[in-house]
Order: C-alpha cells, then structure tokens, then sequence
C-alpha cells in the first residue's frame, strides 16, 4: 500500500483535485505557494528530495539544460504563436538555472512582445490549449527566480491579462459575436 493512500480522507481529496482538475499552471503556482509556508530545514529536506528526483532524468536532459542557459540558443525562439516554438521556450524555463540572468533577460524580452489580447487565436477557435501554455509559460516566468523583481511584476501583469482572456474564451466563447452585435445594436440606436 503507497504511503499517500494511507492519508486521511482530506490528503485524497487534495491529491485528486491537485492532480485531477488543476492545469499545469495552477499547480505549478499551488506548489510555489505551499513552499512559502515551509519553515526553512523544511525547504532543506524538500530541497534534497527534490534534487534526487530529478537525479533521475539528470542524463536526459543535460543537453537541453545547457541549451536552456545559452543565451545564443534562446536568441532565436522570438515567434510565441508558432508551436514549436511554445513548447522550446517550455522547456527552456523549465531548465533554466536561478542564476542564469542574461537569459532570464532574454527570455524577459521575448515574453514582452506577446500582446495578451491578441495571442495569435482565431475568434473562432475556443480550445484552450493554445492559451493554457502561454499561461504556463508566464507563470513559470514570474515565479522563476532567475528573473529580476520588476521582470516579474510586468510578466504577472501579462499572466493576468491572459487569464482574463482565458477566462472569457471558456465563459463566452461566442464573445467576438457577441461584441459585434452590441456595436451594431449601439449604433442603430443612435440613428
């Protein structure tokens, strides 16, 4: 019998809705959030059980981590709505070391030219992957230590504008109708 399985009924619920109903976004947010509650020789042995996880896929990923600290690497993945691109730039943040600052900066850069707004998504498409991963990806951002205070504050003003946007794709998907009805409504009114 695993360990977790012999937790109360509430450490369950919580594994089931962390691993169940969270993205990869909000989970990543929640766990930040429990280590800042952690008392510091909690964070020591947390920090030792995390090293030894990822000990294990250690040589698989070498060559990406160090492609992930080049700031020549990083230079060329500038297009965000191309998804290749989306999903380099993932893995790059996810690798990228806590004192890596010349790439956080170009990383910072790159992050600064996405428009939330406009994320390069039909009016017409209402999946939500596309904008799933943006929001990964400036979460990870503005919680990834190697990026500078202030990097991080503008990066969380960009992760709430595309939440509200994700926000509203799932709530009205139908909003660019919607809108234009309400102009067109607007003006015959006026007439």
């Amino acid at each position: 019998v695993a360990r977790w399985q012999q937790c109360p009924k509430q450490c369950i619920t919580v594994f089931e809705w962390f691993g169940l109903h969270l993205n990869p976004a909000r989970r990543i947010e929640f766990m930040c959030g429990l280590l800042h509650m952690c008392q510091p020789l909690e964070l020591r042995f947390l920090g030792s059980y995390l090293e030894d996880l990822a000990r294990k896929d250690y040589q698989v990923l070498r060559d990406f981590e160090f492609r992930a600290n080049s700031p020549n690497e990083l230079g060329v993945l500038t297009d965000l709505m191309d998804p290749v691109v989306m999903s380099k730039l993932l893995v790059c943040l996810s690798l990228l070391g806590s004192d890596s600052r010349e790439c956080a900066g170009i990383l910072f850069r790159i992050l600064s030219h996405v428009d939330p707004h406009n994320c390069g998504l039909s009016a017409n498409d209402t999946s939500a992957g596309p904008l799933e991963q943006l929001a990964l990806l400036f979460t990870m951002a503005s919680l990834h230590p190697a990026f500078h205070f202030h990097q991080r504050e503008k990066v969380r003003g960009q992760l709430d504008k595309i939440e509200l946007s994700q926000h509203w794709k799932h709530t009205f998907p139908c909003a660019a109708t919607v809108t234009v009805y309400n102009i067109t409504s607007s003006n015959s009114l006026l007439k």
